[in-house]
């Protein structure tokens, strides 16, 4: 009965020790798809930024060449 109990006691013990760890990876992982969204969040907004700069010399090449 005793060696049950120590047995019940140790596999609490883990279970303890596994959902501490699996907390903190949680923690992690939320931290880091938080740093991700920004980072893709910048990207696109750049992105946005070189297409309209892209676009904008297109229109003024064409105007060149109609004036041309």
């Amino acid at each position: 009965m005793s060696d049950d109990i120590n047995n019940i006691e140790q596999q609490i013990d883990r279970l303890i020790n596994l959902c501490a760890r699996l907390q903190k990876d949680n923690e992690s992982l939320r931290e880091r798809e938080a740093s991700l969204l920004k980072e893709r969040s910048k990207l696109l907004e750049k992105s946005e930024m070189a297409r309209n700069r892209v676009e904008h010399m297109i229109v003024r090449l064409k105007n060149l060449n109609t004036e041309g």
